[in-house]
């Protein structure tokens, strides 16, 4: 009896302990959390790099949406999880690097509560305004602002718009309204619309828009130009001397994912990050994709958090 008992101990200690159940990995569907709602670019990267991913683990990878705060309400979800690889979230510099500046009584540490699995890319913003804003550059933007105070506004749909948009305030010595969204695809409605006026837009919802000659596109936030617009200039160019906005995205865990899940994770996701066809597609929908190891996004998140407190603070935002 105490021989069998024993046995069952270990096996129950076995089942229990997600190191020894890595080998196993993954036994069930994947849960990867986008931090903005469908149709923002967020939710495109996760969707396309789901489907193979689910075909190399063999297991259904599920995108779930969950916008709020921006993003912040996604990666509280994610931090509390079950630490087993079964849910993952697409991080990106507005959970993980800007919202500690931007938002008040976080209940999770960007560093201390996650594990990283791989980089995933950056996007690119640009500016865009109503059609109807007779502007066409930057500095025509600003004169039109100044000599009409209070006519202008601009949405976010993430932390990234928001900085920017404050940046663009303080720097040119205007007010104008800032209307906050949960996602990027509704504010762009909005200033279709003509209810809002401006906003910085990832390249993944704003291009077909600029395309399509609904918005117009004035300047993107990269210190220089990308390769997906070269035409478009950049802040730095129009005057915002050393603007540079790096709107990045990686996958995460919940702090204390075993090892064995993460390496496992990081060789597949690296694959499908890397594969010329998988970066076609990113790229098309104007998201520059690449991929690392966990020790260098781990860093990376470091130097972004620093990076993005100066922007924060240089933009005059305060955290609400």
């Amino acid at each position: 009896m105490t021989k069998l008992l024993l046995v069952l101990a270990a096996a129950a200690a076995t089942l229990l302990n997600p190191v020894a159940r890595a080998d196993n990995y993954p036994s069930r569907p994947i849960t990867l959390v986008a931090p903005f709602g469908p149709g923002s670019a967020s939710d495109t990267v996760c969707r396309i790099i789901a489907e193979p991913l689910s075909a190399a683990l063999k297991q259904p990878v599920i995108v779930e949406p969950r916008p709020g705060v921006d993003g912040a309400l996604s990666a509280n979800y994610v931090a509390h999880q079950a630490a087993d690889g079964y849910t993952l979230l697409m991080g990106t510099n507005s959970p993980l690097s800007a919202d500690p500046f931007l938002h008040k009584g976080l209940t999770y540490d960007a560093i201390r509560d996650f594990t990283p699995i791989t980089r995933v890319g950056s996007f690119t913003l640009m500016l865009v305004v109503n059609k109807n804003v007779p502007a066409k550059t930057v500095a025509e933007l600003i004169a039109y602002a100044k000599a009409h105070p209070g006519e202008l506004s601009y949405a976010s749909g993430n932390t990234a718009g928001i900085v920017a948009g404050e940046t663009l305030k303080h720097w040119g010595g205007f007010q104008m309204l800032h209307v906050p969204y949960k996602s990027t695809p509704p504010a762009l409605s909005d200033i279709i619309a003509g209810r809002v006026s401006m906003m910085f837009a990832d390249f993944t919802t704003a291009m077909p828009h600029v395309t399509a000659g609904t918005l117009r596109a004035l300047a993107q936030t990269r210190i220089k130009r990308s390769s997906l617009y070269p035409e478009l200039p950049t802040l730095d160019e129009e005057g915002i001397k050393g603007f540079n906005m790096d709107a990045w995205a990686g996958i995460v865990a919940p702090a204390k994912t075993p090892p064995e899940v993460v390496a496992k994770l990081n060789a597949v996701l690296r694959k499908i990050i890397d594969d010329p066809a998988t970066k076609a597609k990113l790229r098309k929908v104007g998201f520059e994709g690449f991929s690392s190891s966990p020790e260098e996004l781990g860093a990376y998140i470091k130097v972004q958090l620093e990076t993005w407190r100066k922007m924060v603070a240089e933009s005059g935002v305060q955290a609400e």
